[in-house]
């Protein structure tokens, strides 16, 4: 990996645990910016920096920074309720590497989007609430980030156009 793309995967990771920092507060959950973060990282540095990029920002959060939501970080917040979004980041980067050459830029945010929300809703129903009907967690896990979801993947395309021209 050359040093120029190295610095943009360092960069970016830090933008996602400031961006995971900043948060409002949606009922007994929050929403925070991290999602878009990791879409715009996708979108300046397609899958392959995409998914170092968040391979990084995990390991520096396993090893005890506190770069996730609620300055949290360590294996707890990896294995917690929220554990199952953010390997689902992962798993949305390694999506969009597969069929970022496929599909229209748009539709492949959206489907890595929505692979997310299978990982961590499928990750807080099999360790958290295996007894509650599927309408409930998707009530809990998918339904209130639809729209601020919605929009941060709409920010993160309209700034990819923008800033993707600025690079060099």
């Amino acid at each position: 990996m050359k040093i120029r793309n190295m610095t943009r995967c360092a960069v970016l990771a830090a933008l996602m645990a400031v961006c995971a920092w900043i948060s409002v507060p949606l009922g007994n959950q929050a929403v925070s910016l991290q999602t878009f973060a990791v879409f715009l990282t996708l979108g300046l540095l397609g899958g392959k920096g995409g998914t170092a990029t968040v391979l990084v920002y995990l390991l520096l959060g396993a090893a005890g920074l506190p770069v996730f939501t609620g300055f949290r970080g360590g294996i707890g917040a990896l294995l917690g309720p929220t554990g199952g979004y953010l390997w689902g980041f992962l798993a949305s980067c390694l999506l969009y590497w597969v069929l970022e050459n496929r599909l229209p830029h748009w539709i492949v945010m959206v489907l890595s989007l929505l692979l997310c929300y299978a990982c961590g809703t499928a990750w807080y129903f099999f360790l958290y609430a295996s007894g509650a009907s599927v309408w409930a967690i998707l009530g809990t896990c998918v339904v209130p980030y639809l729209v601020p979801d919605g929009i941060k993947l709409f920010l993160a395309l309209t700034l990819t156009k923008r800033l993707k021209a600025l690079m060099v």
